[in-house]
């Protein structure tokens, strides 16, 4: 099941940009000092992506347009 308040769509585009970058998901989290679980779980819907690492990971990954909490 899945938690997101993301749409599926813009996790899609998420991944699409990174593979057009020719950038893997954990290579990712590692230059963003993220653990590449979260961004798995934000990629694939398993994360809100309300606050914390998830929410900073949604932001780097264009799928949240603000860093509004901490």
């Amino acid at each position: 099941m899945h938690a997101t308040c993301v749409p599926e769509q813009a996790c899609k585009a998420a991944r699409e940009r990174l593979a057009q970058q020719g950038v893997s998901i954990q290579e990712f989290a590692l230059r963003h000092d993220l653990h590449p679980s979260t961004v798995y779980a934000v990629l694939s819907g398993q994360k809100k992506c309300l606050r914390g690492e998830a929410h900073r990971a949604a932001v780097l990954l264009g799928i949240k347009s603000t860093e509004a909490t901490s």
